[in-house]
């Protein structure tokens, strides 16, 4: 729990008492409680030193509590897309509902739910710079179009060193999708070719294509850049200048 939000609650208690009640179910043992919903509430009662607090009683299963303690935690409005993308796999697996009916417990559409799912097949640095955020879920599901995790975790690098909106990585990943324009499928290039393109790419961060001349000897090096804010970085990187 975030200490700081708890001393908010906690003050907003003192004043005003406890608007939301919690939800409980009676235990095995009599005058004792199950809390299934309502922990930082509680929590922040007992520090503004209140003895009593609003319950709602519910006649609940074990597995039942589960599925309303999870999508209580699921609605509350400081869990990250990760932890929610987490928490509706929880619920799917463990109960076996449909991305349908998950839907409609938790109070969002069916594509928002299958969206939030889809960042759990990010490469990790994705995830972790969601964690950090240092980008946001929009970033992270455009990044998810690319092919590979490899290709996502390049271009994860280029969105966070040139702040790229959301709408700039969308733009990103259509144009690194753009088919290569010689036809030439990679197994049929050289080896060196590829080589020298993947490492200039690694240190350059964006796109970049290699051909050799015939004969072997020098070639054609492309360099691609999407937006203004890469090119000004790059620039600066290789000129010296601030910009172009």
């Amino acid at each position: 729990m975030d200490r700081q939000q708890l001393e908010e609650l906690t003050a907003s208690i003192r004043t005003h008492g406890i608007v939301q009640p919690l939800i409980v179910s009676p235990a095995d043992a009599d005058d004792r409680w199950h809390l299934i919903a309502g922990e930082r509430r509680w929590k922040a009662a007992q520090r503004a030193g209140l003895t009593h607090v609003p319950v709602i009683i519910k006649h609940a299963a074990p597995q039942e509590m589960l599925e309303l303690a999870l999508v209580e935690n699921i609605v509350r409005a400081d869990l990250n897309p990760l932890e929610e993308a987490v928490a509706f796999q929880q619920l799917i697996e463990e109960f076996g509902i449909s991305q349908s009916e998950l839907a409609g417990r938790v109070g969002r559409s069916r594509v928002a739910v299958s969206n939030t799912l889809r960042l759990l097949n990010a490469p990790e640095p994705v995830k972790d710079a969601l964690l950090r955020g240092h980008v946001t879920e929009g970033h992270a599901r455009a990044l998810l179009g690319l092919p590979s995790s490899s290709d996502q975790v390049e271009a994860l690098r280029l969105v966070i060193d040139q702040q790229l909106s959301v709408r700039q990585t969308e733009q990103l990943v259509r144009r690194w999708m753009e088919p290569d324009k010689t036809g030439t499928r990679s197994e049929d290039r050289d080896p060196d070719e590829l080589r020298v393109e993947e490492e200039f790419r690694k240190a350059l961060g964006t796109q970049v294509g290699f051909r050799r001349r015939s004969g072997g000897n020098g070639g054609t090096l492309t360099i691609q850049v999407f937006s203004d804010e890469e090119m000004n970085a790059l620039y600066s990187r290789l000129v010296g200048d601030d910009s172009w």
